[in-house]
C-alpha cells in the first residue's frame, strides 16, 4: 500500500548559493531535517556536476533543474549526460515544443529520473506572455503545455502554485508537480509574482513544494524549516 508522503518529504530546498563550501555547509546545517535539494542554474554553472554527487553521498536526493531548451538531439544527449548523475528530477522548458518533449523522453529511457516540464514561470505574469506574443492566459498556457507534456511522454511538470487545483482537475493523481512560488506568510515575496504558502499549496494538491530564501536566508534555516513543516501539518502559521 502506498503510503501519504509527509510534510518533510514534499520540501524541495533551493540551493540558490554562490559555492559548493555554501551549499554544503547548509546540507550539513538542515541534517535530517530535509533530504531533497535543488541544485539551479547559478550554483551548476559555478560548480559542475561534481556537486550532484556529493550530495547523493551524504544520503539526500537531488533535483538539477537547469530547464533544458534546444534542438531535440541536443536535448535528449544532455537529459541522458544528467541522468548518468543518479539525480531524481531534471526541468526542460516545455515551449520547446512535442519533438524537444519527446526527446528528453527517449534521452531519460532507462532511468529512474522524473522529466519535468516547465509551463510557465512563476515570476511571469499575464503581461509578461503578450510581450512574447501569446495572448493566453497565464493558466490557459500552463494547461496547454501540461497536456503539450502528457502527450508526448512526461509524466511531470513545473508550475505555480495557482495552477494546481487545475492541473489536478484535469491529470488527476497521475501527473506529479513541483511547484516553486512557496511563500510562507512570513516570508517575503521577492520576484515571484503566483504564489501561495505551503500550507495552502499542500493541500491543492502539490507533490513538492521548492523552496529557496525563505529557507536559505533566514537567520536560522533549520528552525525555518520547523515552522514550514509545522505550517503545512497544521494548515496554520506557527507563532513566533
Amino acid at each position: 500500500m502506498q503510503t501519504t508522503p509527509s510534510a518533510r518529504d514534499k520540501i524541495i530546498v533551493a540551493l540558490d548559493v554562490p559555492t559548493s563550501a555554501a551549499a554544503l555547509a547548509l546540507v550539513e546545517e538542515l541534517g535530517e531535517s530535509v533530504r531533497f535539494y535543488k541544485i539551479g542554474l547559478q550554483l551548476f554553472t559555478k560548480t559542475g556536476p561534481g556537486l550532484v554527487t556529493e550530495i547523493r553521498n551524504s544520503g539526500a536526493r537531488v533535483f538539477l533543474d537547469l530547464k533544458f531548451h534546444d534542438i531535440p538531439n541536443t536535448v535528449e544527449h544532455a537529459v541522458r549526460s544528467a541522468c548518468d548523475l543518479g539525480l531524481e528530477m531534471m526541468t526542460i522548458h516545455l515551449a520547446g515544443g512535442a519533438r524537444m518533449i519527446r526527446a528528453a523522453a527517449a534521452g531519460a529511457a532507462g532511468s529512474s529520473a522524473i522529466i519535468l516540464g516547465v509551463t510557465v514561470l512563476t515570476s511571469m505574469s499575464r503581461g509578461t506572455l503578450r510581450e512574447l506574443g501569446i495572448s493566453a492566459a497565464v493558466e490557459d498556457q500552463v494547461l496547454r503545455l501540461a497536456r503539450l507534456a502528457v502527450e508526448n511522454g512526461l509524466s511531470g511538470v513545473v508550475a505555480s502554485p495557482l495552477e494546481i487545483s487545475l492541473l489536478r482537475q484535469l491529470f488527476g493523481a497521475a501527473l506529479t508537480i513541483v511547484t516553486p512560488g512557496i511563500r510562507p506568510s512570513w516570508a517575503e515575496s521577492n520576484d515571484q509574482q503566483r504564489t501561495l504558502t505551503p500550507a495552502q499549496a499542500a493541500r491543492a494538491g502539490a507533490d513538492y513544494l521548492v523552496i529557496g530564501r525563505p529557507i536559505t536566508g533566514h537567520a536560522s534555516p533549520r528552525e525555518a524549516v520547523a515552522r514550514i513543516i509545522a505550517e503545512m501539518e497544521t494548515g496554520e502559521e506557527p507563532a513566533v
